[in-house]
């Protein structure tokens, strides 16, 4: 029995899928296999069965994959291990709506609870709109994992741009075992109630389509539960974390994703890091070095962590000439106007910092605001100080990254908004991600700290960043479909 469980097929999907595609100058199709631990996860966990992933076509390239393959299958791509891929041609109006108008400018402002409630949201008639094309999104995938299932498949959903899709599965597909994955927070009943009582019933309903509900932190699984309670008046066990609607009782459990730690040290072994550390020490000499690496999302914070160090060196003078801050970001949601004029504050705010205390001889803080991987990697390596502040955040990587690569025992301050610091908080100098003063002060104290204390609590924050590496976590929830 057990045996015909573990080898039963594997669908994954998610909105970017494990495999990029771009055009020669020939007009000839290249791919690239998709970076980060979720891909390499996985693929790993997969390996010897039947899987299939579905994914949206992203890019032009990735349309005339899905084009030149007919109904968008494209079978064993290489490095991925035999895993076939399907690519989803989804009209551009409807992923627009989907994907930036509803999943991003409305659901990720939702449970990262970043609105400016005076100014938004505005539910009207174009909202409808939008929202029905995310239905037609989440449908679309539907369509394509029914169409390439067998009998008692195992469905990985991942994240909040496919909420809907359990549910349409389920009521097709019973035989069908159903997982899906949140990476991002989930708002408690207070915030979620911004949403109209109809799309938020559609969205908890959609989830609980699943068996397995995954959340990243406790907080995220009991604010979940805690709106099934009250929108939905399901039957919820808080302590079991089940929920009991539509005559079926639906698990809930924590999985925390934890770093790819020998997918890290390998790939920062390489030429390219080494060429971006010895770049970075000339420019910066042989000062301490606070370093952050984000995208420009709103989450992040950016702006009160640079608050925090010009903070820093306003009240303690003589880390003037002693230390600089490495700051760098990762464009994210170019099309979003809030995140656009973020960038801007960010930029701006740089230079003031920049203004008022360089010198001749020193640069205290180095923003770089474009997509540099091997750069991201040799900062990790080379960090004093960590800085991660988000103002809420699924996880943060980051946070577990940095530990893994530091060379030099580097202190990690930490966001206590950061699903993160359920694991990482017993050995990171929490902070508030409000309190700039407080932040300041914690870069003070990391910097302070005595090298063997730092490098102590360095190696247990390695440990626990990589306890479920993301084969592991992936496989947890596998398992959880027997």
């Amino acid at each position: 029995m057990n045996e015909q469980v573990d080898k039963a097929q594997i669908l994954v999907a998610s909105n970017r899928g494990p495999v990029s595609f771009s055009i020669g100058a020939d007009g000839s199709l290249g791919h690239r296999r998709g970076g980060g631990g979720l891909v390499s996860g996985l693929s790993s966990a997969a390996e010897g069965t039947d899987t299939l992933w579905v994914c949206a076509a992203l890019s032009d390239a990735d349309r005339k994959a899905a084009a030149e393959s007919g109904d968008g299958r494209i079978d064993r791509v290489a490095d991925l291990g035999g895993m076939r891929v399907t690519m989803l041609d989804i009209p551009q109006d409807v992923f627009d709506n989907a994907y930036t108008g509803i999943a991003n400018s409305t659901l990720w402002f939702v449970q990262h609870m970043l609105y400016d409630t005076p100014n938004a949201p505005d539910f009207g008639a174009g909202f409808r709109t939008r929202w029905a094309d995310y239905r037609a999104y989440n449908a679309a995938f539907a369509e394509a994992l029914l169409t390439g299932s067998d009998e008692g498949a195992k469905v990985a959903v991942q994240d909040y741009h496919l909420a809907l899709l359990p549910r349409m599965l389920r009521g097709r597909r019973p035989d069908l075992r159903i997982a899906h994955f949140s990476h991002t927070p989930w708002a408690p009943p207070e915030y979620f109630r911004l949403l109209p009582a109809d799309i938020r019933r559609e969205l908890l309903e959609g989830m609980l389509g699943a068996d397995h509900l995954g959340f990243l932190s406790p907080r995220w699984a009991d604010a979940f539960l805690r709106c099934c309670a009250e929108f939905l008046r399901a039957t919820v066990d808080p302590v079991r974390r089940t929920v009991e609607y539509g005559g079926r009782i639906i698990g809930v459990e924590v999985h925390a994703l934890g770093a790819d730690a020998d997918g890290l040290r390998e790939r920062a072994a390489a030429g390219d890091v080494a060429e971006r550390a010895a770049a970075l020490r000339e420019r910066v000499g042989d000062r301490r070095l606070i370093v952050r690496v984000d995208r420009t999302e709103l989450s992040k914070n950016i702006v009160r962590g640079l608050e925090a160090y010009r903070e820093l060196l306003r009240s303690r003078p003589e880390w003037r000439g002693e230390v600089t801050h490495l700051a760098f970001a990762y464009p994210s949601r170019t099309d979003v106007p809030e995140y656009l004029a973020y960038t801007e504050r960010v930029r701006r705010l740089a230079e003031e910092i920049t203004e008022e205390f360089a010198t001749p001889e020193w640069t205290p803080l180095v923003l770089e605001v474009n997509d540099d991987f091997p750069r991201s990697l040799a900062a990790y390596r080379m960090a004093d100080v960590l800085l991660v502040n988000p103002i809420r955040d699924g996880m943060n990587l980051v946070a577990k990254e940095g530990p893994v690569l530091s060379e030099r025992g580097c202190a990690l301050v930490l966001s206590t908004e950061a699903g993160a610091a359920d694991e990482l908080g017993a050995d990171a100098l929490l902070v508030n991600p409000y309190d700039v003063v407080e932040t300041a002060e914690a870069l003070h104290t990391a910097l302070s700290m005595p090298a063997e204390e730092r490098s102590a609590r360095c190696e247990r924050l390695v440990e626990a960043a990589t306890a479920l590496p993301p084969a592991r976590w992936f496989r947890r929830q596998l398992d959880a479909l027997r």
